[in-house]
């Protein structure tokens, strides 16, 4: 897909000398950073389900918390 964009020459010219310094063209460093950015949005999609997900799942203590004297006792 092509798209168009909007940018000042002073930082297209910029930021072509910075990826140049990376040996990258400007338009693979802005294909780059659009798959990271879409990455970013996958990885945050998913987490967000892990999380619902051990939300909404019972937890298997049947009720028992942690308890840091009773732990203390048990390795005396």
């Amino acid at each position: 897909m092509n798209i168009t964009l909007s940018v000042d020459d002073r930082v297209v010219e910029l930021a072509r000398r910075s990826v140049q310094s990376m040996g990258k063209s400007l338009n693979q460093a802005v294909r780059d950073y659009l798959e990271q950015l879409a990455g970013r949005q996958q990885l945050a999609a998913e987490l967000e389900q892990f999380e619902q997900s051990a939300l909404n799942t019972p937890g298997r203590l049947g009720g028992w918390r942690f308890d840091r004297d009773e732990a203390n006792e048990r390795g005396a």
